[in-house]
């Protein structure tokens, strides 16, 4: 896949805030024309005992059902501390690495993270799509800012979510009688689009299928790093 290099990710606190600033700029939010043939979906898990976390990142052909075509996975160490609303700063570096190791070029890809529904509008999902120059969708599975009213107990039912007195996503609810999910446009798609392909991959489950079974993937992973070294 192409990477751009936007910046170092060895900076400081006041110098990461200073790059997504900056950098927001840059995100577009105009209809995707183009077909949606593949949805990658990714997430990260953390060794509790130590420094160490692991990335993965699961690709899925869009079919009428969907079928795992690829997985990529990395290891490597956290550079960066946790820091609410900098989570890009912590995670995107280990996600590259498991991205570079990608043999398909997905069309959409899902994180686990925060699209514009951030303190900078500029969540994981925005930075992530930024620099793999991707139409990318943040799907957390709690809010970082932002107001809604209620939703309805219904699968596909949402309400917006307002923060600054604008729209940066939705607080959709994927199945009946569970929490629902914070949706919002990462980069190079609008939010009508992020809200249809995130409920076209729940597969009877709460989150996308494509970063569930990242999720599996990495906690696997984690569970098994021992073989690693």
């Amino acid at each position: 896949m192409k990477l751009n290099q936007l910046h170092s990710w060895r900076v400081n606190y006041k110098k990461a805030i200073q790059i997504q600033e900056t950098l927001r700029d840059l995100l577009t939010f105009e209809k995707y024309t183009g077909k949606i043939q593949t949805i990658a979906g990714t997430d990260v898990s953390y060794d509790k005992h130590s420094n160490r976390f692991f990335a993965g990142v699961v690709v899925f052909k869009l079919n009428k059902h969907l079928e795992m075509i690829e997985e990529a996975m990395a290891v490597g160490k956290a550079r960066f501390p946790y820091i609410p609303g900098l989570l890009s700063f912590r995670e995107a570096p280990i996600l590259l690495r498991a991205f570079r190791k990608l043999k398909n070029n997905p069309d959409v890809i899902i994180f686990d993270g925060q699209g514009i529904a951030h303190p900078r509008r500029f969540g994981l999902a925005s930075h992530m799509g930024l620099i793999l120059d991707k139409p990318s969708i943040g799907c957390a599975k709690s809010r970082l800012v932002g107001e809604n009213s209620s939703v309805e107990n219904t699968a596909g039912a949402y309400s917006k979510l307002i923060y600054g007195n604008k729209v940066v996503g939705v607080v959709l609810r994927t199945k009946k009688n569970t929490k629902p999910i914070f949706v919002s446009p990462g980069h190079k798609i609008n939010l009508s689009l992020a809200i249809r392909i995130t409920l076209k991959t729940c597969c009877g489950y709460r989150i996308p299928e494509p970063t569930r079974q990242a999720h599996l993937l990495v906690n696997k992973l984690r569970r098994t790093s021992h073989l690693l070294k």
